[in-house]
């Protein structure tokens, strides 16, 4: 019996050694090289998906645990690259290097359909966990806010 995952809602069957993490599979299978490699430990965030929309670290998770779920890469987060997130990060001049900032956006937005208005200590706290080398972080904070006022009036 086949077994599929669902992927910016496209459905591709598992046709990979099922210990193969799901980073690998979205770069070297599926060519979605938005999500990074970074530390292979699942500790510095580059690697950041959408998991049933919950914020994973895909260099740690292995497609045999992904069947019949949703996964989201910043590839699919929106069609345009116009999610509040992106245009806030751009606005905020954000990027730097470029590198983490995948995972960093696919963090934040998970944290942001959890809690839509978090302060400041609660987007410190959410994305700790997301390492940015250039030292971005409280442009980071600041788009976050700004995302969840425009997604709060999108609403």
């Amino acid at each position: 019996m086949s077994q599929s995952i669902v992927i910016n809602g496209k459905t591709y069957p598992i046709d990979v050694d099922e210990d193969m993490p799901l980073l690998w599979f979205l770069r070297d299978h599926l060519a979605l090289t938005g999500t990074k490699y970074g530390c292979g430990s699942g500790l510095c965030g580059a690697c950041t998906v959408h998991v049933n929309g919950q914020a994973v670290r895909s260099c740690v998770t292995p497609i045999k645990t992904l069947r019949n779920q949703k996964i989201t890469t910043i590839e699919g987060l929106s069609n345009n690259g116009d999610h509040p997130l992106q245009k806030a990060w751009l606005e905020n001049k954000v990027p730097q290097c470029g590198y983490c900032q995948a995972g960093q956006i696919m963090n934040a937005a998970s944290l942001l359909a959890e809690n839509p208005m978090p302060s400041d200590d609660e987007i410190e706290t959410a994305m700790q966990g997301n390492i940015c080398r250039c030292g971005t972080y409280q442009r980071i904070k600041k788009a976050i806010s700004d995302a969840a006022i425009t997604l709060k009036k999108e609403a």
